[in-house]
């Protein structure tokens, strides 16, 4: 018996044509994937931070003004708080005025490189009786993409 010539199977253009499809995904989808995943790791620096925002207040509330470290704040020194993606999370101020917590995403293998050695910068600002926090990229050189950071942040 001789086989019609449609039921032969794919041609070499039908593969080229579908490996080309599957390459044109993948260039699209691994790049979203490791965004994805760099912004997942950023939400641990803010789950970390979120002690020291609860002792700032608390300072305020009893002192009048904010810490100006983490002793002040009474919390654990800067690199006893991390994670596995974070080396410390720093309160800095002085004259207990302008206090800020910055979160310092560790340099090493495992982290996103997108945020590998930056820094989130998240603040408290006093409104009308109440504790306002605000973040943003931290100093410059070590900021961190705003594209990593919640859309709260941005």
């Amino acid at each position: 018996m001789k086989m019609n010539k449609a039921q032969q199977g794919f041609t070499l253009i039908e593969l080229m044509i579908v490996v080309a499809i599957i390459g044109i995904l993948a260039a699209i989808a691994i790049p979203a994937y490791q965004d994805y995943i760099a912004r997942s790791q950023v939400s641990e620096g803010l789950s970390l931070s979120a002690g020291a925002k609860t002792t700032i207040a608390e300072y305020w509330a009893s002192e009048g003004q904010y810490p100006n470290n983490n002793t002040d704040a009474g919390l654990a020194a800067a690199s006893d708080i991390s994670g596995n993606y974070v080396s410390s999370v720093t309160v800095t101020g002085s004259d207990g005025t302008d206090t800020v917590v910055n979160i310092l995403f560790a340099d090493q293998a495992g982290v996103s490189e997108g945020i590998r050695g930056t820094t989130l910068t998240i603040s408290p600002r006093t409104t009308a009786g109440s504790i306002i926090w605000t973040c943003k990229p931290g100093v410059s050189g070590t900021a961190i993409s705003t594209k990593y950071v919640p859309t709260s942040c941005r």
